[in-house]
């Protein structure tokens, strides 16, 4: 129930925006830094709640189905691009302009490709509600007012940061980082 708990948390601060977008900006003009401190308090409780409890149903609810061993090489090399579109949604360029929230991208990208390599019943209710989610939020997008997301200014080396910074992250990720998040290591191998 923790990952449940966490994913309702996690994603209903999350989608304040989608569903009350006014009263968003308007608490957000009102409280400035306390809204925003408060946001992140709940958004973070929320995630430590959905890591601690993914881990916990991971080993106590079922497989649905077993990946083919194609499906986890897919989701490795897949993943490459998820961390550069992570930085570029701070780092206005040509990435950002294209794809305008590349933000959403990753997160589609990164749960589509491990709903692909993750047949458990907690990965599909993990990956399944962060795709759900930025779906649902990139159709919102369509009738809400544009905001100002905070970040760097416009510079020609903007997508050259967030590419190499994305790469950065990635190894940091393949080489221990997604073993220290989850506990699993972030290359499966056949056993």
């Amino acid at each position: 129930m923790m990952l449940i708990l966490g994913l309702v948390v996690f994603l209903a601060v999350h989608s304040i925006a989608i569903v009350a977008p006014a009263w968003r900006d308007d608490m957000a003009a009102r409280y400035g830094a306390l809204w925003q401190g408060g946001y992140s308090v709940v958004a973070a409780l929320g995630l430590g709640l959905l890591v601690m409890g993914y881990g916990q149903a991971r080993a106590e609810w079922g497989i649905v189905y077993i990946a083919p061993l194609w499906a986890r090489h897919l989701t490795v090399v897949g993943m490459v691009a998820v961390f550069p579109l992570l930085l570029a949604a701070y780092l206005p360029g040509r990435i950002q302009a294209a794809l305008k929230h590349p933000m959403l991208v990753a997160v589609k990208l990164w749960a589509v490709l491990h709903l692909l390599a993750n047949g458990g019943l907690a990965d599909l209710a993990l990956f399944g509600a962060f795709l759900a989610w930025a779906v649902v939020d990139r159709i919102s997008l369509r009738r809400r007012r544009p905001r100002i997301v905070p970040g760097l200014p416009q510079s020609k080396f903007n997508d050259l940061i967030a590419v190499v910074g994305g790469l950065a992250l990635y190894a940091l990720f393949i080489f221990g980082g997604h073993q220290w998040l989850t506990g699993l290591p972030a290359v499966l191998s056949r056993a």
